[in-house]
């Protein structure tokens, strides 16, 4: 059964460039390999330049399986080098009735 997630990626400071850069390829990445559902996924901007992803995992084990993927240990530590992952409730925005952010492309 597919689990939706929703995850925020604080960018270090002067690692905004390089987080949107992995921001744009995560999703595919995970498609190709099997691990998320074909539902495309939402990418949006905080003012404080937090980036939200918000995405569709194919089951529990696909989010359990990818803990395991060289592929993706190797693009989470690169995001290690450029963000802090924060809960979501922590993005100013997100306190309001009707959260409020910024598109981005994929």
């Amino acid at each position: 059964m597919e689990r939706i997630v929703i995850v925020a990626y604080k960018p270090f400071k002067g690692k905004e460039n390089q987080l949107m850069e992995l921001s744009t390829s995560h999703w595919k990445t995970l498609h190709d390999l099997g691990l998320v559902s074909d539902r495309r996924p939402i990418l949006m901007q905080a003012k404080d330049k937090t980036v939200i992803e918000v995405f569709g995992w194919k089951s529990k084990q696909a989010m359990e399986e990818a803990h395991s993927n060289p592929t993706m240990n190797k693009m989470w530590s690169a995001y290690a080098e450029v963000c802090q992952y924060i809960p979501i409730g922590s993005v100013e925005e997100a306190n309001a009735l009707f959260s409020e952010f910024n598109p981005l492309e994929i």
